[in-house]
């Protein structure tokens, strides 16, 4: 397990328990773990990179002091530069009781730093697609989701119509064909945040689910043959040609400065009505958006990746895993707050009417928004993509970021970046 921080961050010493999603803690007495002394007070210290649920976790940090008096969830959050405090925290031998991390491949890297949730009553109200999200190789859930997600191209629905785009567009062509007709109604096609790292794998995985699709394997085999050597992007037409043309045609019709504009900045400019697409995002965005606009009319699609109208597919998992430090003091305490808020009435209509996002548990409902109501309709009837990004470490998702985004920038050519990326595949794409 060392050589597997080794090959994150060689220059730190890691002690103990790691990362998650967005979450607390806390105390609950139903729950099987060896119960506690609800006189006696209580610490949690959380440490996750998800800003945009602040309101919604100190809602349910509030909820809880109710249930527990005695227990009090030190919240910190951050987004910037998340993963380096994270590190220097562990090897500072201050690791937080609740961390964040990526889901899938990242289950294993921690699981010997993860408390094994497998019995708890929080793993069994997971629904089937999540709980494999949260689960090591060797089956045992050692992470937990503070929501499912929906990653998405999203498109406003007014200004298509202004352009006389009636349908969302699902090949290259009629991608193409829609830019041209946004841009001769003097409308911005495309709105970026590509000085986000996170934002390019979000988009990269559409095209890695097509490549797969057309090699006639698994995505996850895909990805393990990347990260073994054994794959090369130029032999998939998909990523070496369609991949890069998307990205082309973002900048070319796209908002000014593209690596200047975060998250933030995307949010703004899509809700004001500067840009016709969000690339990049997904359903977590929809509150800042109505927020700033609520008469936005939100439109979700897949990314148009070919000329197969079929491959142009949503995509919806959980990416992110909150994590319960094993060797925290007050781990029972952690587990029994998170069985609450996973089984209780309050944490079942906490996911849909506080947070507003689509809910990672059985028999909660959808929450009341546009973007889960349209993919509710959508997998009626298409099948959803596979959350790939979970196959490969945030190790090589963040430098598959700073390395496209020395390619936007015109400080490599697409070959260079192409070369670039598969060596970091194999470098940082597997703890192993």
């Amino acid at each position: 397990m060392f050589k597997k921080f080794a090959a994150l961050s060689g220059s730190l010493l890691l002690t103990v328990g790691l990362l998650s999603g967005c979450g607390g803690g806390g105390n609950e007495a139903s729950s099987d773990t060896g119960g506690s002394d609800d006189s006696k007070p209580v610490t949690i210290n959380m440490f996750t990179a998800s800003p945009e649920y602040t309101d919604a976790f100190n809602a349910y940090i509030a909820e809880y002091k109710k249930v527990k008096p005695n227990v009090t969830i030190n919240l910190e959050i951050m987004q910037s530069d998340y993963n380096t405090i994270l590190k220097s925290k562990i090897a500072s031998g201050s690791t937080p009781d609740v961390f964040q991390t990526t889901a899938g491949g990242d289950i294993d890297t921690y699981a010997d730093y993860s408390a094994d949730l497998t019995n708890e009553p929080l793993a069994a109200a997971m629904t089937d697609a999540v709980r494999a999200n949260m689960s090591s190789s060797d089956g045992k859930v050692l992470g937990l989701p503070v929501k499912g997600n929906l990653f998405a191209l999203i498109y406003n629905k007014d200004l298509l119509e202004q352009a006389g785009v009636t349908t969302p567009p699902k090949t290259v062509a009629e991608m193409q064909d829609a830019v041209t007709k946004l841009q001769a109604k003097g409308i911005t096609p495309f709105a970026n945040a590509y000085k986000e790292w996170w934002v390019w794998k979000h988009i990269f995985m559409h095209y890695v689910n097509t490549a797969a699709q057309d090699a006639g394997v698994e995505p996850k085999q895909l990805v393990s043959d990347f990260i073994a050597g054994k794959a090369h992007i130029k032999d998939y037409p998909v990523l070496y040609n369609n991949f890069f043309s998307f990205i082309d045609l973002t900048i070319a019709n796209g908002t000014d400065k593209p690596l200047e504009r975060d998250s933030n900045a995307e949010v703004s400019d899509f809700a004001q009505g500067k840009a016709a697409f969000m690339t990049g995002k997904g359903a977590w965005d929809e509150e800042a958006l109505k927020k700033i606009t609520p008469e936005l009319k939100i439109g979700i699609m897949g990314y148009p990746v070919s000329d197969k109208p079929e491959q142009s597919q949503i995509v919806t998992g959980a990416d992110q895993a909150l994590r319960i430090n094993v060797d925290s003091p007050v781990k029972d305490e952690t587990i029994a707050f998170f069985n609450w808020l996973y089984t209780s009435d309050y944490g079942k209509s906490w996911f849909s009417d506080v947070a507003k996002v689509i809910p990672p548990i059985k028999e909660a409902p959808l929450p009341d928004l546009d973007m889960p109501k349209q993919m509710e309709e959508i997998l009626k009837t298409e099948s959803s993509g596979d959350l790939s990004v979970n196959y490969s470490l945030d190790t090589f998702h963040q430098k598959f970021g700073e390395l496209m985004q020395a390619y936007v920038g015109g400080n490599a050519t697409k070959d260079q970046t192409v070369t670039e990326i598969e060596k970091a595949w194999v470098q940082l794409g597997s703890a192993q």
